[in-house]
């Protein structure tokens, strides 16, 4: 059970971290921290996803908590389930992008609010440890089912304005697309790759973010007349995206179209990027009318952020994208809808719009394992980047005419992680190899 508990969920390897004991006792934890008296819980399609859940739902019934049970769903969908229907919680059972045995608990209050390390998850794990419940109720819970699916396709429906009809190519990957994607039937046409449930992900690993997933996809994709392609990750909570030849577009650039789709019916709104996208982004929500905010990097931060700034949506260099109007949560069918709005309206195919966006160089995310204490290497950066515009959202970061770069250091490892870019490609592998040495000395 070590080491299940994250940052932003609870995860592990079932069987061996995480087993049906442990969820009866998350469940029980997740009812006396919380004090909800009406749960959602979904799961997606991992075969073990079953049996934990018939274990968490058995510990939150049995410490008086109604379970609301909507089945196999998307992330998305369980956001949504929170929200409209009345809940004090919601449990989503799945480990997202990771391999067929790992599994997991991403947690929400009312609304969907997650519950994050820093919120609640390590005063869970502490109730788990030390079997530190709340004394049983006379009554127990009841547990009724829920097929939310047809709400949240009434719900995503009215998002699309397409001036002309599209046909795209998506790659289910087996997970839970499958079941996200129904919310776009009638609205969009498209071919699919994977389009059948199996948790054990038998084609590839469901996780847009390595690229060498998309392949399938790619390859799809030139073979077709497609407006564009997109594949989901396990729990359909993340989208990666490739143009109508294929190409893989960065997550930041997406940020950016379907900002500008969005602006285009709320103008004047506030959006927010993570403070590793180019910054052609604040470029463009600011030439569509917007109010570009920088947002730290993880769902929780980003999700208040959101909130406190009343923000129409955000997005993630991750894959990640989140709408006030899905309870300030991801849903990556209106992410899609957004794009297909935008290449609708256009005479221009994807890559021609994407093209423009194409006007710095960035260096990628690159991770650099340290033996030294990672918080003095920030030190170090503040003082020897002192002449430019510096801050610490998330991290240092520190920004100049033509060039930026942020480093942070990974939660769980000895990891320092730089992203940089420059308005020059020289300039950037000049600057990115500056910034690795000091970080690597």
């Amino acid at each position: 059970m070590a080491g299940i508990f994250k940052a932003y969920d609870i995860r592990g390897i079932y069987g061996k971290d995480l087993t049906e004991t442990v969820a009866y006792k998350i469940g029980r934890a997740f009812v006396t921290f919380t004090g909800c008296r009406k749960v959602v819980v979904a799961r997606d399609i991992r075969p073990h996803s079953e049996p934990l859940f018939q274990a968490l739902a058995k510990g939150m019934m049995e410490q008086g908590a109604d379970v609301i049970d909507i089945g196999h769903a998307s992330t998305p969908m369980s956001y949504f389930a929170n929200g409209t229907l009345g809940a004090d919680g919601s449990v989503m059972i799945t480990a997202s992008h990771n391999p067929a045995e790992w599994n997991g608990f991403k947690l929400c209050r009312a609304q969907a609010v997650p519950i994050s390390g820093a919120t609640g998850i390590a005063d869970i794990e502490r109730m788990v440890n030390e079997e530190a419940f709340a004394p049983l109720p006379d009554r127990p819970g009841a547990m009724s089912q829920t097929d939310i699916l047809p709400q949240y396709r009434e719900h995503i429906r009215p998002f699309a304005h397409l001036a002309r009809p599209l046909k795209i190519a998506i790659d289910f990957a087996n997970g839970m697309g499958i079941a996200e994607a129904k919310t776009m039937e009638g609205v969009l046409a498209w071919d699919g790759l994977y389009d059948t449930f199996d948790g054990s992900f038998p084609n590839h690993e469901a996780n847009p973010l390595h690229t060498e997933t998309m392949k399938d996809l790619q390859d799809l994709v030139r073979k077709g007349d497609y407006a564009f392609g997109v594949a989901y990750d396990g729990d359909a909570d993340r989208a990666g995206f490739v143009d109508e030849k294929g190409e893989i577009i960065a997550m930041d650039l997406i940020t950016a179209l379907v900002a500008q789709d969005v602006l285009a019916s709320h103008p004047g709104g506030v959006i927010f990027y993570d403070l590793r996208s180019s910054k052609v982004v604040k470029e463009v929500i600011e030439a569509a009318g917007g109010v570009p905010m920088m947002s730290r990097v993880g769902h929780s931060f980003i999700k208040q952020q959101m909130r406190d700034h009343n923000a129409l949506f955000a997005g993630e260099l991750s894959g990640h994208y989140y709408f006030k109007d899905n309870f300030t949560a991801e849903s990556s069918s209106l992410a899609i809808l957004a794009l297909a709005n935008i290449v609708s309206r256009s005479d221009k195919p994807l890559s021609e719009l994407i093209a423009p966006l194409r006007k710095y160089y960035p260096s990628g995310e690159v991770n650099s394992r340290v033996s030294r204490d990672p918080k003095g290497i920030l030190e170090e950066l503040k003082a020897r980047y002192a002449d430019g515009h510096c801050f610490e959202l998330d991290g240092v970061s520190v920004e100049y005419p033509d060039w930026w770069f942020n480093v942070r250091c990974s939660n769980t490892e000895p990891l320092v992680r730089l992203n940089l870019e420059a308005d020059t490609r020289a300039k950037m592998e000049e600057k990115r190899d500056e910034v690795l040495a000091l970080i690597r000395s």
